[in-house]
């Protein structure tokens, strides 16, 4: 890359082709946190994976008090560019220290303190003593961007305030389903992203188990989709066939809905230089799909299918109405950093806001369309188009 490009730039213009400036985020990166960090958790707490089944459990915030849920909000992430996304993310410091997945029946002190703290409504306050300056950020692809974190000598937690009637109930119920827990605090309108960390941290369900982030995130998505896809089974199709497009952020968006019964695919398109084709010299696309039973395995393409799935699925819902989804993103140079699955949860909640073009036929509907890779490579990887879009075409 030319380096004038950056004089020129100044983390403005984007001149060098990516969805973020490479300078801000490595600045942000070395951001210091005291060894005494005392601030207002959004609330946000993180299980991590790594040794199961004694894991790291944390607690997360920024070095500053107020009202800092915007640091755990995906519908306010989506309004943001990636550069200020990225700079809240980093700028949270974690302090924990490692559990065993059955500790949270009986927990120690510091994790009952996190398991209280993940029930709040609203930022707490917060004082984490490190034992040592926090390190390493995380990016991965189910859960958001995580700031440098260190073992904890102790957590103190402010005056936290109540969680409402509903997130107590569940977890009082120790005799409620874990799936059930999810649902009622979903139809009572608890926001996804706190579902997951609720469950995360052994709040729901009879086994009260830590559950690591980037698990809980999927199962959330799962659980309220498969439900949704059940109670849209009980509705006609829709009428016409319907397009939904949305450009952001180097991503294309692109829903395809059709008059027949429920089926469903989740399709990715990896230009060079993105994220998961960084080195590669052709796009890579890669579908999965499930038919109106369902399927039984995990989907191979990962937790984004779930992600987009619980989109669309509100969505049916919301009109009362069954079609076969297709859903296919194409990710464009530039755009090579993970961030996790709420991306794709919100981009899809956000597509369907849009006014939908609208086809009497899946031609016309499909010629439509304004796809990089080619119509043709996607149609050659669809499964649905074989059930679906070939009877269109007869």
């Amino acid at each position: 890359m030319d380096p004038k490009l950056c004089i020129l730039c100044r983390g403005t213009k984007y001149l060098c082709g990516l969805s973020y400036c490479p300078v801000f985020i490595k600045s942000r990166m070395r951001i210091d946190i005291p060894k005494d960090l005392d601030g207002s958790s959004p609330p946000s707490v993180f299980v991590g994976r790594i040794g199961y089944p004694k894991i790291s459990v944390f607690a997360s915030s920024p070095p500053i008090k107020g009202n800092t849920s915007v640091y755990e909000n995906p519908k306010e992430w989506i309004k943001m560019n990636l550069d200020d996304f990225l700079s809240l993310r980093l700028s949270m410091a974690r302090g924990g220290d490692r559990f065993h997945v059955n500790e949270a029946k009986n927990p120690s002190k510091l994790l009952e303190d996190i398991k209280v703290l993940s029930l709040s409504p609203n930022p707490a306050e917060i004082e984490m003593k490190f034992k040592y300056e926090p390190k390493n950020v995380i990016f991965d692809e189910d859960h958001p961007p995580l700031g440098p974190s260190a073992p904890v000598e102790k957590i103190r937690l402010g005056t936290l305030p109540p969680p409402e009637k509903t997130v107590e109930k569940v977890f009082e119920d120790k005799d409620l389903k874990s799936s059930e827990g999810i649902m009622y605090l979903y139809k009572s309108g608890i926001d996804v992203e706190r579902i997951s960390r609720i469950l995360s941290v052994g709040n729901i369900g009879i086994k009260r188990k830590l559950v690591p982030t980037r698990w809980s995130i999927t199962a959330v998505d799962k659980i309220i989709s498969d439900n949704l896809v059940n109670e849209i089974k009980k509705y006609e199709t829709i009428d016409k066939v319907e397009v939904y497009v949305r450009e952001f952020n180097k991503n294309l968006f692109v829903a395809i809905l059709i008059p027949n019964k429920w089926s469903f695919e989740w399709g990715e398109a990896w230009f060079p230089g993105s994220t998961w084709n960084k080195f590669g010299n052709k796009v890579g696309i890669e579908v999965d799909n499930e038919g109106y039973f369902g399927r039984k395995d995990y989907p191979e393409i990962g937790g984004c299918y779930y992600a987009s799935r619980i989109g669309v699925s509100e969505f049916l819902l919301s009109r009362k109405k069954q079609a076969t989804a297709i859903l296919w993103r194409e990710i464009y140079s530039g755009f090579n950093l993970p961030i996790g699955v709420w991306f794709v949860r919100e981009n899809v909640r956000e597509l369907f806001k849009t006014k939908p073009m609208v086809f009497d036929s899946v031609d016309d509907a499909l010629l439509s369309l304004k796809l990089r890779s080619g119509l043709g490579s996607w149609i050659k990887r669809s499964f649905i188009k074989r059930e679906s879009i070939e009877r269109w075409l007869r």
